[in-house]
């Protein structure tokens, strides 16, 4: 991490994910770091390299973490502040925004778990069905965790937190500046509930990336993902 003359960005991952993001965020960090900007990408608890276990992963960990991630870079950094999170890291960092208020300059959000209902306890699309399905709940309730596709282990405090924290509220009652990328074929988080949240909030720029599903998939999408959130951040970030 480097000094950078035009702010700070922060990197969020998402879900049973780290700091690289499947590679997105290496890519993405070295853009804006060329556009000097000063960059953190880090792993929440339980994640990557960092300390602690799935099971003990929660919604309110992560909103401290962020917390003590957004404290540092500004410390070592400073403003202006924008933050790019993905898919459930959108979660901690929407639930933020009242926290985060002025120092934050604008947000992007890559495929962003907004609904947290219909995401995960009354899911609507296949990803959500099969790892937190009724089979699957009752599994929850006899060992205390849920074993989701590819390994990561799901405990029981983090399901019960689903039905107390809402992001999208946090989201469309915000006015910060925000760019929001989905991917129409996303079969693990909903397209439309993005799409519709977006359209409905002021200051939003919502990018589909055509035929892409949650991991944007193709390099070519990718490439695309990282191309337009770096144009818009450093189109929008520390300018007069």
């Amino acid at each position: 991490m480097g000094r950078a003359h035009r702010g700070a960005v922060l990197l969020v991952h998402g879900f049973g994910a780290d700091m690289t993001v499947g590679g997105m965020f290496v890519p993405l960090a070295e853009r804006l770091a060329d556009a000097d900007f000063t960059v953190l990408r880090f792993s929440f608890r339980g994640h990557g390299g960092s300390g602690g276990t799935p099971r003990g992963v929660t919604i309110a960990g992560e909103l401290l973490d962020l917390q003590a991630a957004v404290e540092h870079l500004l410390d070592r950094a400073g403003g202006p502040l924008a933050i790019v999170a993905s898919s459930f890291g959108a979660v901690s960092t929407t639930l933020s925004l009242p926290w985060l208020g002025e120092r934050l300059d604008r947000f992007a959000l890559w495929a962003p778990v907004l609904d947290l209902r219909r995401t995960f306890l009354d899911p609507e699309l296949p990803w959500g069905d099969e790892n937190f399905g009724p089979d699957q709940r009752k599994l929850l309730e006899t060992q205390g965790f849920l074993r989701l596709h590819g390994g990561f282990e799901a405990g029981r405090v983090l399901f019960d937190e689903f039905r107390h924290y809402d992001p999208l509220k946090c989201f469309t009652t915000s006015s910060v500046p925000a760019l929001v990328v989905h991917g129409d074929e996303d079969a693990s988080v909903s397209y439309e509930i993005a799409r519709r949240a977006a359209a409905g909030r002021p200051n939003t720029r919502f990018h589909t990336a055509r035929g892409a599903d949650h991991g944007f998939g193709t390099p070519d999408r990718r490439a695309e993902v990282v191309a337009i959130t770096a144009r818009w951040l450093a189109d929008g970030l520390g300018t007069p």
